[in-house]
């Protein structure tokens, strides 16, 4: 009788475990941030690369004028993948390119430059990730596009083929 009780037990028991185990398998923990797009780019006061000057996004930023801002980094396998996208970007005279420099240091990112070329018109330095965090970025590469000091697009992940393609539509 004491057996069979402390049998019920146990089964109730590991059904309880396995029903939490299955529900937890079930409900995607993954963070994605929201797109936001249509809002409006966030300020901030950052140091330009290899400089102490500090620079304020109000200075960089126009309206009537395409920005893509791409926050990247030398240690970022998939920003070398995409380097290639945006020094083919960089020649267009519709779009000016954005580089934040995230979590880097300045010797790598030189190093990094130097190596595959600098796509960036300005580059500026995000040595805590608190630049990227106000983009709404959760790693490396992303990139924003921005018309008139909003983000209209937001790519997540190292730029490829199409969306290479549709930043050239939009900017044309």
């Amino acid at each position: 009788m004491k057996t069979n009780f402390l049998s019920k037990i146990l089964i109730v028991f590991f059904g309880v475990v396995f029903f939490i185990f299955y529900k937890g398998l079930n409900n995607s923990n993954i963070y994605v941030p929201k797109v936001n797009i249509d809002k409006n780019i966030p300020s901030f006061t950052a140091k330009i690369f290899n400089s102490s000057t500090k620079i304020k996004s109000e200075e960089i930023f126009n309206n009537n004028q395409f920005y893509l801002v791409n926050i990247w980094a030398s240690w970022c396998i998939p920003c070398r993948e995409e380097h290639s996208f945006l020094l083919d970007l960089s020649k267009n005279k519709n779009v000016i390119i954005i580089g934040i420099n995230y979590k880097d240091k300045i010797q790598n990112a030189k190093f990094f430059l130097g190596e595959f070329k600098n796509p960036y018109k300005i580059i500026i330095r995000d040595t805590d990730g608190t630049i990227s965090i106000d983009w709404g970025a959760y790693g490396v590469p992303e990139t924003f596009l921005i018309s008139n000091k909003k983000i209209i697009k937001r790519i997540t992940g190292p730029i490829n083929i199409d969306s290479f393609s549709e930043i050239k539509e939009i900017i044309q």
